[in-house]
C-alpha cells in the first residue's frame, strides 16, 4: 500500500495520570471501526497487574538500546529521568498497510518524532484531565512511590507547555464521552468512499 493510503496514526500523548491507556481500552472495546494500540516497549519494571507483550514488552536497558542500535524502533526516548520508553517499528507499520488505524500511547519528546518519521496520515490528540491537581490524586490511586509522582508531575508541567504542537486537545472530564470524541477524530481520518456518479454521452 502506498504510504498515502495507510490508515491512519493516531498519538494520543499527555501528562501520567490523565487517562489514556483508559480512554484506549474502553474505544477498542466499543468501537467498530479497525483500530489496534500499539504495544510500547520499556526498561521500567513491570507493576503487579501488567503483563509483558500485553500492556507493554519489558526490556531489560541493555535490551532496548540493542533494538535502537538495530534501527527497530520507531520512536524512543528516557522518561522522567530514568526509564527508556518507545515504540517498535513493527508494531505501526504491518497494521498500517493491511488498513489497521494504529494508536500509540506515548509522551510528548516521542510524538515529535513520530512526526518526524511519519508525517503521512498522522494525527496528534493531547489529553488532559479536567483539573490539573487531580494528577496527583490519581497516581496515588496507582500506588505509585511519592517521588515518581513528583518526577511525573514535574514532567506533566513541561508536556503540557508544548499542547500547541497537537492538532487535537481533549478534557477526560468522563471516560465514556471522552473515547466517543477520539472514536469521531480517527474516524474523520480514514479515507471516505467516494460517490458513484454518472456521465452521459
Amino acid at each position: 500500500m502506498s504510504s498515502e493510503r495507510l490508515a491512519p496514526l493516531i498519538v494520543l500523548a499527555g501528562p501520567s495520570g490523565a487517562g489514556k491507556t483508559t480512554i484506549v481500552d474502553r474505544l477498542l472495546s466499543t468501537t467498530k471501526l479497525p483500530i489496534r494500540r500499539a504495544i510500547t516497549a520499556t526498561s521500567r519494571e513491570p507493576r503487579h497487574d501488567e503483563v509483558h507483550g500485553v500492556h507493554y514488552y519489558f526490556w531489560t536497558r541493555d535490551e532496548f538500546e540493542k533494538k535502537i542500535v538495530a534501527g527497530q524502533m520507531l520512536e524512543h526516548a528516557i522518561v522522567h529521568g530514568r526509564d527508556y520508553y518507545g515504540t517498535p517499528t513493527a508494531e505501526v507499520q504491518g497494521p498500517r498497510e493491511a488498513g489497521i488505524a494504529v494508536i500509540l500511547i506515548i509522551d510528548v519528546q516521542g510524538a515529535e518524532q513520530v512526526r518526524r518519521a511519519c508525517p503521512n496520515g498522522l494525527v496528534t490528540v493531547f489529553l488532559m484531565p479536567p483539573v490539573f491537581d487531580d494528577l496527583a490524586a490519581r497516581l496515588r490511586k496507582r500506588g505509585e512511590p511519592e517521588e515518581t509522582i513528583r518526577r511525573r508531575l514535574e514532567s506533566a508541567v513541561r508536556e503540557s507547555a508544548c499542547i500547541g504542537e497537537f492538532q487535537h486537545r481533549l478534557v477526560n472530564a468522563e471516560v465514556d464521552t471522552a473515547a466517543r470524541e477520539l472514536e469521531r477524530i480517527i474516524e474523520s481520518q480514514f479515507p471516505q468512499p467516494r460517490s458513484a456518479t454518472c456521465s452521459s454521452n
